[in-house]
């Protein structure tokens, strides 16, 4: 007999057509029957070892977030409930960029300390991996969601040319060809950059045309944080198109927004070009978070120059006056390209976490509030953060524009990521909350998307793009990952003062078949894997 029936259920299965009822039945980690009310009429229904009543929830596919920073945090927290708690049942990891394979010692020391605003500094991580396949190996030995994985760009560059602007040298792009071909080998899904962080921006067009030739060759997807989403933000989307044509590798634009006062209302200028592209052939796909302010670690907004180097090269200048003054001139006057070519305005950068327990009364506030609340100059307050805690703040930024969220998440390439960065004390709600936020905010209340329209965002679409023969639908033969949840009462419960509260309305997810979230509570269940490219 098998393990599970799921009775009454409305399925909402992923494809985007209209919801039917059914029993569904799970045995060894897949769906192994769909029996549609109509068709049980008069007919004995299916058994199992154990029913699960359905009645008035949804059932879905797991949600897939594309755009995850949980490359420390699955190791670090079983439990993760940020996610699981969602309806997540995998998330696409190795974002922007940056993260931990593959690397040596020197790297991996460097990688640790730039992104310990996103993953924290890893003290209790036993880093014993450094090729992206053992990092998937990892995974493998048991984490609460399923975790798929980009060859990271910046850390590429970080291993094989170092933390300087200077082009590769062709015995360089030769070496960053084959770790990225030996990452896609070895399981990645594709690579990813983060262009205006460093040293991924360090890269020039040729060299990442190069690299996503070798994308391309293995079907996988170049996965781009591009140059910027203020000033020049429509002209980054266009070299991103642009390159990846050249390349003849599909394109899957992260956290695709359009940012800062200068983009106000231009969102339907971005999806003109990207619809221009895909009627030309062109394989695009994009991904968004349902908030309008942003996420990143203070030093992020640093000019490049000032960020060449490596993080102790930005300690040894920011800790110089004049060359601080310099750093100041560029991020308020000029407008450096680590703030996307838009002078800073220091009451949209809300600090929402630190490393350093002293600096913790920041927290909550504007670099502007902070610095006021102590009499000097927002330079002056943002600077002795960045040094006192050796580059660990996170920040929100308070930039974006809702009309433009609305307008790109109704796009037919559209898929969800939360761009969850789950450290500090006053995290992004996003990273709680982002799914039950699309169904219970711009499904139900707004009315922005269908239910069966936005179900698809989030689960066959991007199954799509990750190349996912089993996952992203509720099929019979498919991965028994799995959603149900309450159509009426979904919602987020995380806002930006409770950022850690978690959502309502999603009872049960099932991971390979597996209860993760039974009855609204976190199992012990670990059934997540690695999720590795199709071959």
């Amino acid at each position: 007999m098998e393990e599970l029936v799921i009775r009454d259920a409305d399925v909402v299965d992923g494809s985007g057509g209209p919801s039917y009822r059914a029993d569904v039945v799970v045995d060894r980690g897949r769906i192994v029957s769909i029996v549609q009310e109509a068709a049980a009429a008069g007919c004995q229904r299916p058994k199992a070892r154990r029913e699960l009543d359905a009645e008035g929830l949804v059932l879905s596919p797991g949600f897939v977030d594309m755009h995850a920073h949980s490359d420390l945090a699955l190791l670090r927290d079983p439990d993760h409930s940020a996610k699981a708690a969602q309806g997540v049942t995998l998330e696409v990891l190795g974002q922007d960029g940056l993260s931990y394979a593959p690397v040596d010692d020197r790297t991996l020391g460097e990688v640790r300390r730039a992104i310990a605003g996103w993953n924290g500094p890893g003290d209790d991580i036993d880093f014993d991996w450094r090729s992206v396949g053992e990092y998937l190996d990892r995974l493998d030995r048991g984490i609460a969601v399923n975790a798929a994985y980009l060859v990271p760009q910046g850390t590429v560059r970080a291993l094989v040319v170092g933390w300087e602007d200077r082009e590769a040298t062709p015995a360089e792009l030769d070496r960053m060809r084959a770790l990225v071909a030996e990452g896609l080998e070895q399981g990645a899904v594709g690579l990813s950059s983060g262009l205006t962080y460093t040293p991924g921006m360090y890269a020039g067009d040729a060299e990442l045309t190069e690299l996503c030739r070798v994308v391309a060759r293995y079907g996988g997807y170049y996965c781009p944080h591009h140059r910027s989403y203020g000033a020049g933000a429509l002209q980054a989307y266009e070299e991103m198109v642009a390159l990846t044509r050249e390349a003849g590798c599909a394109l899957h634009l992260a956290h695709a927004t359009m940012n800062f006062g200068v983009n106000r209302g231009r969102a339907p200028e971005l999806l003109s070009l990207l619809d221009k592209a895909l009627a030309d052939g062109a394989d695009i796909s994009l991904d968004t978070y349902p908030y309008t302010p942003g996420c990143t670690t203070l030093v992020a907004l640093l000019p490049s120059w000032a960020s060449e180097g490596g993080p102790e090269a930005i300690l040894a200048r920011l800790a110089d006056d004049a060359t601080a003054e310099r750093i100041r001139h560029h991020l308020e006057v000029v407008g450096a390209d680590g703030c996307h070519g838009v002078p800073v305005e220091w009451e949209t950068i809300e600090i929402s976490g630190v490393g350093e327990p002293a600096l913790a009364d920041h927290v909550g506030r504007t670099v502007r509030e902070s610095a006021d609340a102590r009499g000097e100059a927002p330079w002056t307050t943002a600077r002795r953060l960045l040094l006192q805690d050796r580059l660990g703040t996170t920040i929100l930024q308070h930039v974006g524009h809702e009309e433009n969220v609305r307008a790109i998440m109704r796009h037919p390439v559209h898929t969800g990521g939360s761009d969850g960065i789950l450290q500090g004390s006053k995290p992004h709600p996003r990273a709680y909350g982002t799914f039950p936020h699309y169904l219970g905010h711009y499904v139900r209340e707004l009315g922005v998307l269908s239910l069966e329209e936005c179900v698809a965002h989030l689960t066959s679409r991007p199954a799509r793009r990750l190349r996912l023969p089993d996952r992203g639908l509720v099929r019979e033969g498919y991965r028994a990952d799995l959603v149900l949840f309450d159509p009426e009462t979904v919602a987020a419960g995380s806002t930006f003062a409770e950022p850690r509260t978690p959502p309502t309305g999603i009872p049960h997810v099932l991971v390979d078949g597996r209860f993760v979230i039974e009855d609204g509570r976190r199992t012990d269940v670990l059934a997540g894997r690695a999720v590795r490219r199709a071959g």
